[in-house]
């Protein structure tokens, strides 16, 4: 079990893991998690984590479609930020306990603001990372949302 399946089921949401073997020759890990489960790039999701500058730097996470790009620009406005740059891979895994290919927006070892793109809700499921490399658990938009308490908004270009 990863702290992104024990937070799934502490919080008694409907969720479904795929486990698939993941290849460490792989160039993406978003693509190679599309073409393991055989499902539309746009209903499988990344986890991209940024950092905020402004009046606090922090870090905060976007979840975005593996077919798309995150904008950084909307990323910035949707957090309130004047500026966001991709944070540096050893904060990610410090801050989210998870290491770069499977970091998962659900159980962090640290709560950071999350922003999903609002093309999610469009879905009935959505993919994300279970917390390690060749994981994914199957979701609902509103319970990604609500467990990681983060907003919907337009962050892809």
């Amino acid at each position: 079990m990863t702290p992104a399946i024990n937070e799934a089921k502490r919080k008694k949401i409907h969720h479904v893991i795929h486990d698939y073997e993941h290849d460490t020759n792989a160039q993406s890990y978003g693509e190679e998690a599309v073409e393991k489960l055989g499902v539309s790039s746009d209903q499988v999701f990344k986890t991209l984590v940024v950092s905020l500058s402004g009046a606090s730097s922090k870090l905060a996470v976007a979840v975005v479609p593996v077919s798309a790009h995150l904008n950084l620009k909307l990323m910035a406005k949707a957090c309130g930020a004047k500026k966001t740059t991709m944070a540096d891979p050893r904060e990610v895994e410090r801050a989210t306990g998870y290491v770069l290919g499977g970091v998962s927006p659900l159980g962090q070892k640290k709560r950071l603001p999350t922003v999903v793109d609002k093309s999610a809700q469009q879905y009935t499921t959505m993919y994300v990372s279970a917390g390690r490399r060749g994981l994914e658990i199957e979701l609902s938009p509103s319970d990604l949302q609500q467990i990681t308490q983060g907003i919907f908004a337009p962050i892809v270009d």
